[in-house]
């Protein structure tokens, strides 16, 4: 080892140690915050959406996956830099430029939006379950909040952290329904450059439900706050802002989970979008409900273990995003609070931020003993995330575009011009939203 590598090693003058270079270390280890950021995207709701469009639309808007993907991995990098830089969650960057009322406005819409997405997670599991064993969905539904919520206030991160990176394996459980059922790949090559659309008030709902559950609020939340739970959970780690000689290392880190979580996540998107269009718009079967009704209907056009596979994937990415959806609001209500927050911590050490989440969590149960419309519950969600997420990107593009805030870690021209871009077509879906429903 040359003078100046071990210098860079071992040097510790307020500037942290610096571990081996990302590229010299496997590529899963390198996994962790984007990668569940990505596969708790695919949530039984985004399910649900991905199924109607290829349900209703065949496969006429796989393009719009190749849209989302660049910009999703944009504004979830730009998510991942604002906490390691600043060693803060996004709640508290944003208070530093816009009012504490403001943020408190835009958490409490994302805990009932989040609320919401829970209570429909939780129906589509206890739905899915009983599809798939016979067994009751009601107590199977408690079950699942319970054992959800016992793991988020028991276990350990750097534990649960290692358990949801392994769940999201479940996702191959879509791409493995691809292979059970019959698709033409001309057609669907077809969907990606040359689509078949009539742009109308349909047509723009659930091409704003698509963007909707691909770019949402609480998954900005989420990732930035992990970050910072990485930080706190190494020794040698700390923000960026104080140890710059580790930038090299983590941002790349970064780059890397971020794109391979959303590549993951935009994959499995178009697995479902392709397998529902090839089985369901076949036969005739353009309206669905929930991401239950989907595995049922599967069932006699494609056979038991497509449904099967559709089943497992729903219970398991259920497992997956109830904890970043509950956990995204709690993280964003105590940085406004003041609150102690971290999954390390025991509950009696942030009483807050566990009150939150059992408070989130139980909330979702309750909806699934109302008379709601699951469906409609879920609609109103995403008008709710659609419209919280066009302010919460801006205040994410100023934070890091600020100097005072990342110092020499600003957002470079090109992930500026990206993140951006992301915001534009996001209060453009917004927009669509008011008008075409």
């Amino acid at each position: 080892m040359t003078d100046t590598a071990s210098k860079l090693q071992t040097d510790s003058a307020g500037q942290g140690d610096v571990p081996r270079d990302a590229g010299s270390e496997p590529i899963l280890k390198q996994l962790g915050p984007g990668l569940i950021t990505g596969a708790a995207d695919d949530d039984p709701s985004g399910i649900a959406t991905y199924s109607q469009a290829g349900a209703q639309f065949g496969f006429n808007l796989l393009w719009l996956m190749l849209l989302t993907y660049p910009l999703m991995s944009a504004i979830q990098m730009i998510s991942g830099r604002i906490g390691r830089v600043t060693g803060c969650g996004l709640a508290a960057n944003l208070r530093t430029i816009w009012p504490r009322s403001m943020v408190l406005l835009l958490v409490g819409l994302l805990f009932v939006a989040n609320t919401i997405n829970i209570g429909a997670n939780l129906s589509a599991m206890g739905a899915s379950a009983e599809l798939a064993t016979g067994l009751p969905s009601m107590p199977t539904t408690v079950a699942f909040a319970v054992v959800s919520l016992v793991l988020q206030m028991f276990v350990p991160y750097h534990r649960y952290a290692a358990y949801l990176r392994w769940l999201t394996m479940v996702l191959l459980s879509y791409v493995a329904v691809l292979f059970v059922v019959k698709i033409d790949w001309l057609e669907a090559g077809k969907g990606f450059v040359m689509p078949s659309l009539e742009l109308n008030g349909e047509t723009f709902t659930v091409i704003v439900a698509i963007l909707g559950t691909t770019i949402s609020p609480y998954l900005f939340f989420w990732q930035t706050s992990q970050e910072v739970e990485e930080i706190e959970g190494k020794d040698e780690a700390q923000p960026l802002r104080q140890a710059p000689r580790q930038a090299k290392r983590e941002l790349k880190r970064i780059r890397i989970d971020t794109f391979a979580g959303m590549a993951i996540s935009n994959l499995v998107a178009i697995a479902i979008i392709m397998s529902t269009a090839a089985t369901l718009h076949a036969s005739g079967k353009t309206h669905i409900g929930t991401a239950a009704d989907v595995a049922e209907a599967l069932k006699p056009v494609a056979g038991n273990f497509a449904f099967a596979l559709f089943s497992v994937g729903i219970i398991g990415t259920g497992m997956l995003s109830i904890p970043v959806l509950a956990g995204s609001a709690a993280y964003a209500a105590s940085e406004c609070c003041g609150w102690a927050c971290s999954l390390e911590s025991r509950p009696k050490e942030a009483i807050g931020f566990y009150s939150v989440i059992a408070i989130a969590t139980m909330l979702g149960l309750v909806i699934e003993f109302l008379p709601i419309d699951p469906i409609r519950a879920l609609f109103w969600s995403a008008v709710i995330n659609g419209f919280v997420a066009v302010p919460i990107m801006i205040g994410m593009m100023m934070v890091v575009s600020r100097h005072a805030r990342m110092k020499q870690f600003t957002a470079r021209p090109m992930l500026v011009f990206a993140g951006w871009s992301a915001t534009t077509v996001m209060a453009a879906a917004a927009a669509a939203m008011i008008i075409y429903r």
